[in-house]
């Protein structure tokens, strides 16, 4: 009996599937994003048996096992030589990891994974680097650009699926690059590259090879014009890891953060640098996000944020100035809109400053994209500050979370936001008053402020 084809449409944007065409995609409501593309259904058989190999390494006969039956080794995390990746995987490279690496084009993502392939392979790792955008010569000027490469990291230029797993196979090497994989090609789908079935089949592919042979495999993910991976949503259900790289290309400074980690904390964030030889590590990011911030300048505060483990300091700059127009403008960069709006709102009724004539401009200097409430009572100082045009003391860190009441809650991780603080020589931290008596003994050379309302706090720059 011949195999009956039928015709599905994907959303080119979410991955939405339709038994029919539609103007607006219910689930990203983009409009005529919708493609049609053949399925043939899979012929269900007798299953072979076969053995698997998992993560470490261990065969496995479709029979259950207990937990204590499991072995981990030191062999199980590679070390990339690169300390911010490490902090961003949980500690390394887990062998049979499947690792999404997406971001802007032009950020820096191939140039971090041909790095990462230098390093491995100088680490005696045999690393295949397969790329489907560029030629052997284009990586080879950039990794001209980059250093010496060992012997034991092989490139190949190739896009059918089938043949890749085929190399692989026959290499058996310890890591591969795919860059990227909305270039790569499966027979069986007869879709075109970059399509819906395409990217998900062909990750489908590489999981099975590296789940069962126990290579670490890197894939490079385009991203649409909201910042999204391009494809299905469920191609960040399928990797071990989704790493996105923020920031703007224009500029020196990259994040690299980690938003799913199966083998580790998401929210750590990596901070790079990108220079003539590649990205370089950024050690001290608080004192990198400082650098050039204004001596006694109205709107600007520095607060402390927790990314995963680590304390960053940011300075908050907010600009204040009267309306030419019938309603304000309000705009938020590298924060939430609305929660800025929220925030004005408190000020105005339970501080009592009159903003709804006032245009307002929140910044976060330095690029950083952060939502954490602890940031919300240096955001307030920085509205007050810019509305009166009294500059907050220079030495002075503030962080808290602001409620609808006016009174500032409790954030976690206080003792280290202080102490990064303290570090950089700042003297005066206001703090909410529920942490005050926790940390004030441990810092004995910091002046800890405790406020229960955000009208307490103004009141200091009044």
């Amino acid at each position: 009996m011949a195999t009956k084809i039928k015709s599905v449409f994907y959303c080119q944007s979410c991955g939405y599937e339709s038994a029919k065409w539609m103007g607006q995609c219910p689930g990203c409501r983009e409009w005529n994003s919708f493609v049609e593309e053949t399925v043939k259904p899979s012929v269900t058989g007798k299953r072979s048996k076969k053995t698997s190999i998992g993560i470490a390494g261990s065969t496995s006969d479709n029979k259950p096992c207990k937990l204590s039956e499991i072995s981990l080794g030191e062999e199980d995390r590679y070390d990339t030589h690169i300390g911010e990746l490490n902090r961003v995987l949980g500690g390394g490279l887990v062998r049979g990891s499947l690792i999404l690496v997406g971001g802007d084009p032009g950020i820096g993502k191939s140039t971090l994974l041909l790095q990462v392939a230098r390093l491995l392979s100088k680490d005696k790792r045999k690393v295949l680097y397969i790329s489907g955008e560029e030629s052997l010569q284009q990586i080879k000027l950039r990794a001209n650009r980059i250093g010496e490469f060992s012997d034991d990291m092989n490139l190949l230029c190739e896009t059918d699926l089938e043949t890749i797993e085929e190399i692989i196979k026959r290499h058996e090497p310890d890591v591969v690059i795919i860059d990227s994989i909305q270039t790569m090609f499966n027979e069986n789908v007869s879709s075109a590259p970059g399509s819906v079935s395409q990217v998900r089949e062909s990750t489908g592919v590489l999981m099975r090879i590296g789940k069962q042979l126990g290579i670490s495999v890197f894939i490079v993910g385009h991203v649409t014009k909201d910042g999204t991976v391009a494809g299905p949503r469920v191609l960040e259900h399928m990797v071990d890891t989704v790493l996105y790289f923020e920031g703007d290309r224009h500029a020196s400074y990259r994040i690299l953060r980690a938003v799913k980690n199966r083998f580790g904390s998401t929210n750590e964030i990596g901070v790079f640098e990108m220079r003539q030889e590649g990205l370089c590590e950024v050690d001290n990011p608080s004192e990198f996000m400082l650098e050039g911030k204004p001596e006694n300048a109205s709107g600007s505060v520095v607060t402390c944020s927790v990314e995963g483990t680590r304390p960053i300091l940011i300075e908050i700059q907010a600009l204040v100035s009267r309306t030419n127009f019938n309603f304000p403008r309000r705009q938020a960069n590298g924060t939430d809109y609305n929660r800025v709006n929220l925030l004005m709102a408190v000020l105005e009724k339970r501080v009592g400053l009159e903003l709804s004539s006032y245009d307002a401009y929140i910044n976060l200097a330095g690029g950083m994209k952060l939502i954490e409430p602890a940031l919300d009572l240096a955001m307030c100082l920085a509205i007050v500050s810019s509305f009166l045009n009294k500059p907050v003391p220079d030495d002075y860190l503030a962080f808290g979370e602001v409620g609808l009441s006016g009174e500032v809650r409790s954030v976690n991780m206080a003792d280290v936001r202080i102490s990064e603080a303290a570090r950089l020589g700042y003297k005066t931290c206001i703090v909410p008053k529920a942490v005050e008596s926790k940390v004030k003994s441990s810092f004995p050379d910091m002046k800890v402020i405790g406020v229960s309302s955000v009208q307490e706090a103004v009141n200091f720059i009044r």
